[in-house]
């Protein structure tokens, strides 16, 4: 994924949704501690302030200032500002929220190279956080951010914003990417029923194809969204191990397992008929167009299902379609074995050290931070302790129970754990392999060459 826009990443209340999101996740992960480090902790003993139910101890930083870069705006930006208010009012220090632009990386480099890096940055690729500490940026959390992940987070959270086995990354915010949302009426038009399987998902689409509408819409414009098609494939297709080692690029992308997944898209991507605008109108079609074209246009909307994460309801909320009524969502069916589970986030992470800044950090693997945020809607956090009281409705506590409840098939999206050059850069590396791919479907081979040569100038191997 790289699902940079609060536009994009903003889920709102959905009651459909509840049910089959709660059924869609599984990601069991068990609290456990790390290891503490006592660089930038803040001082419990002296100065220290804690409000009314409060469950985490701040420091007094009167006078302190601190500047947060996200690449959120909108309404996930406001919401964000109103958790740092709170910090604000618990310590005394002034908190300045910096509008970042995407790759956040780059944002950050030229930052950085002038002098005046942010103290906190949120960022949304474990890749990225890689990068940072590679390039001596990222500072480790001190024993007390490291207190509230112990005490608040499953291990595969904690593990996730690790770099060689210290504790950078503070995951605050969570997304569920393995979800189908389709157009109600459509589905009824054609005699539809929701899909468990890939087979079945090919006969859905081949039942709304012949009652007379396009059935689906894709957003190819955005490299991304073809990421997470490849990724819920190949995750349920060839395996959790495969996957991790796909990954990491342990095997190369000429693997057969590879071949066998873009052959399987390439069932759906191969159908020009099947594809709103065909693939080159898929090509020229961003992310929300993509969703809001599947919910309006009456009984001929351009396409009967759209692919993507829990995000999209705030662009189905841009429509004139109910969530639960007129559009509706199931589970990326399952290819293999098991359906797939691919989940994104955003980590916050030092890159000032400073007392102000571990204590911010602290204070956003808190569960007072992410309750504060949960309660203003369009947000999942993996924070074991946010009450589900705190969502405001049925569907995002479901989906915040799912994504708690974990199981090993819980996988975090690929493409975020590749180098930037190679999963997150527009026009580049796997995005545009993949955008190519939608243009040729049939050529899987050099799909799979240039994917293999673009990965590995960028993980800096040829393994």
């Amino acid at each position: 994924m790289r699902s940079t826009s609060s536009t994009i990443r903003t889920p709102r209340a959905a009651r459909t949704a509840a049910a089959v999101i709660a059924g869609a996740l599984a990601l069991t992960l068990t609290a456990c501690g790390g290891s503490h480090d006592d660089k930038g902790s803040s001082d419990k003993s002296s100065g220290s302030t804690q409000t009314g139910g409060a469950s985490v101890t701040l420091p007094k930083l009167d006078g302190q200032h601190l500047e947060v870069a996200a690449v959120w705006t909108g309404g996930e930006q406001k919401n964000f500002k109103t958790v740092l208010a709170e910090f604000e009012k618990r310590t005394g220090a002034k908190v300045t929220f910096v509008p970042a632009q995407d790759p956040i990386i780059n944002f950050l480099g030229s930052k950085i190279a002038g002098g005046q890096p942010p103290d906190v940055a949120l960022l949304p690729q474990p890749g990225a956080i890689r990068q940072a500490v590679e390039r001596k940026w990222a500072k480790p959390l001190g024993a007390e951010a490291q207190a509230e992940l112990a005490k608040n987070y499953s291990q595969g959270w904690q593990d996730i914003g690790k770099v060689d086995g210290k504790q950078y990354g503070v995951y605050y915010k969570a997304a569920n990417k393995s979800l189908i949302w389709y157009n109600a009426k459509v589905f009824e038009g054609a005699n539809g029923k929701e899909p468990r399987t890939w087979q079945e998902l090919l006969t859905a689409a081949q039942n709304i194809y012949d009652s007379g509408v396009t059935p689906f819409s894709i957003g190819g414009a955005d490299g991304w969204t073809l990421t997470d098609w490849f990724e819920n494939v190949y995750l349920s297709q060839a395996g959790p191990e495969k996957y991790d080692q796909l990954a990491q690029h342990k095997i190369k992308w000429t693997d057969p397992s590879v071949k066998q997944a873009l052959t399987t898209l390439a069932q759906i991507w191969g159908k020009k008929d099947y594809i709103a605008g065909g693939p080159n109108g898929a090509l020229q079609t961003e992310f929300p167009a993509s969703v809001t074209q599947t919910f309006t246009g009456g009984d001929q909307p351009k396409a009967g299902m759209v692919f993507e994460g829990d995000f999209a309801q705030v662009n189905i909320g841009e429509t004139k379609a109910k969530i639960g009524t007129d559009a509706k969502v199931f589970p990326f069916p399952a290819v293999g074995a098991q359906p797939p589970v691919v989940t994104g986030g955003d980590a916050a992470v030092v890159l000032k050290d400073s007392k102000a800044a571990q204590a911010l950090v602290t204070f956003l693997a808190s569960p007072d931070a992410a309750t504060i945020q949960a309660r203003l809607g369009g947000y999942l956090s993996p924070n074991k302790n946010v009450p589900d009281s705190a969502y405001p409705n049925a569907v995002q506590q479901k989906m915040a129970k799912a994504l708690l409840a974990a199981g090993d098939s819980f996988r975090f999206d690929m493409s975020d754990q590749a180098p930037q050059a190679f999963g997150g850069t527009p026009g580049k590396g796997e995005w545009k392999d993949l955008q190519d791919f939608l243009k040729n479907p049939t050529d899987v081979a050099g799909t799979q060459a240039k994917l293999e040569k673009d990965a590995a100038a960028a993980y800096g191997s040829g393994s």
